[in-house]
């Protein structure tokens, strides 16, 4: 019997390696593209006093690229890169003042602030 002949006693736990390995980085079948990122964006939401901080990680994103839409429950972040394409819709912990948002971007970090909106309007008595 040649050495070609045989099975390999470790193809099996190769396979799984490299299964778990892609799985690890996302290329796996949830990549939404096959570049090897996840289709979701890391993003962090830190609710302070009277605002709501939303922290995005958009690694190889030029600010050229970069488009935000927020209606008040949700923002709405559209960017491309080489890589890949960013569509993300992210819910908003609470209410906020979609006019007072406030953004910045740099080295690949986008941060957004908002105003909280009032929870409840007073109503006048006749």
């Amino acid at each position: 019997m040649n050495r070609d002949d045989r099975d390999d006693p470790f193809g099996d736990l190769f396979e799984e390696i490299e299964r778990m390995m892609n799985q690890m980085a996302g290329a796996d079948e949830s990549s939404a593209d096959g570049s090897g990122f996840r289709s979701e964006t890391h993003v962090d939401t830190y609710i302070e006093d009277d605002v709501v901080r939303l922290v995005a990680d958009l690694p190889g994103v030029s600010k050229e690229n970069l488009s935000l839409q927020c209606d008040g429950e949700t923002l709405t972040v559209s960017a491309a890169s080489d890589r890949r394409e960013y569509d993300e819709r992210i819910s908003l912990p609470v209410r906020v003042d979609e006019r007072s948002a406030s953004a910045t971007f740099k080295n690949g970090v986008l941060e957004v602030v908002f105003d909280r909106a009032d929870d409840s309007a007073s109503i006048d008595l006749d």
